[in-house]
């Protein structure tokens, strides 16, 4: 450049850009917020959140690793067994696939748990379903003498034979949260749109009654129950799961991890609501959380604004599916 040449303007370009992009970033932010807060009543983005009232504490997941906690929680139910077994084992696969149900894993590991087949855990088909794979974990759990009593680590060294035993110790606060949330003082919530598209009742039933079947706690119907609107068209088919009057606790425990496992599957079996106790969920309404509501044909209204005809009496659990 010569001394007539005018002088060259100073770059700011790169402050302006960054400004921009904060901008631009703020303003996703807010939409998704607004999103959030406000599809469906609420409910958002597809989530689920376990929570537990002693502690306060909450844990979020994927609608996929909450499906997968309700059927590990649920077949430790089914077995009669404790939390602190049903904490291990969420623990056990919270490390070893993040609660996902992995086609793939270190040589021929496969599933939930990350089960071999050349270790005598199964058939590919058999490890890749999780009411099996969480079963197998099970029975070989309750074989380690004292399992309950002893730190999680070596709970689920013992049964899993790790390369890195200390990495299930990390998992443990949350896991206890999520067994808190469907056996025990807990709750499960679960957000998100509405099924759009019909579900399938007969699965719900058969997917529930393979768990259940040898706990022999509820009674359930030959075949899902469907009822009609105004017009006679069917708009819901209902799953309903009662408990026998001699089954206790155990039996109440029972309906609490089923009413949570049909609100964690609700998005891939098509359930709109389900009832238990005074309690009810709507898929696609308040946030994802239970309502308290009335009795059902009461003139009295409940937390929800509403007495509820949905409403499961005596020891019930129902479930229902669009159609």
């Amino acid at each position: 450049m010569t001394r007539n040449d005018p002088p060259r303007p100073r770059r700011r370009r790169r402050p302006l850009l960054t400004c921009a992009g904060v901008l631009v970033l703020l303003a996703l932010i807010g939409y998704f917020a607004v999103q959030y807060n406000s599809t469906n009543g609420g409910g958002g983005a597809p989530h689920c959140t376990a929570s537990a009232r002693t502690s306060g504490q909450g844990v979020d997941m994927t609608p996929e690793q909450a499906g997968n906690a309700a059927t590990i929680a649920a077949v430790g139910v089914a077995k009669g067994l404790p939390d602190r077994a049903l904490t291990i084992a969420l623990a056990t696969a919270m490390q070893e696939s993040g609660l996902r149900n992995l086609p793939h894993g270190d040589r021929d590991s496969l599933g939930l748990f990350q089960q071999r087949t050349s270790m005598g855990w199964g058939t590919e088909e058999q490890i890749m379903d999780p009411v099996y794979s969480a079963g197998k974990f099970y029975d070989h759990l309750v074989e380690v003498k004292g399992y309950a009593d002893l730190p999680l680590t070596e709970a689920a060294q013992e049964v899993q034979r790790s390369g890195y035993p200390e990495a299930y110790a990390k998992h443990e606060p949350e896991a206890v949260v999520i067994a808190a949330a469907f056996a025990g003082d807990g709750e499960l919530t679960c957000g998100g749109p509405a099924p759009t598209a019909p579900g399938d009742p007969e699965k719900v039933r058969t997917e529930l009654t393979r768990i259940f079947a040898k706990s022999k706690m509820h009674t359930a119907p030959a075949e899902p129950r469907r009822t009609q609107d105004a017009a006679g068209k069917v708009k819901e088919a209902e799953v309903t799961f009662v408990e026998k009057k001699d089954g206790g606790a155990s039996a109440a425990r029972g309906s609490k991890v089923m009413a949570g496992w049909a609100v964690a599957n609700a998005r891939g079996m098509g359930v709109v609501r389900v009832s238990y106790g005074p309690a009810s969920w709507v898929a696609g309404q308040a946030k994802g959380e239970w309502q308290q509501l009335g009795p059902a044909g009461a003139q009295g209204k409940g937390k929800a604004g509403a007495s509820d005809p949905h409403r499961a009496e005596n020891g019930s659990v129902r479930i229902f599916v669009a159609q």
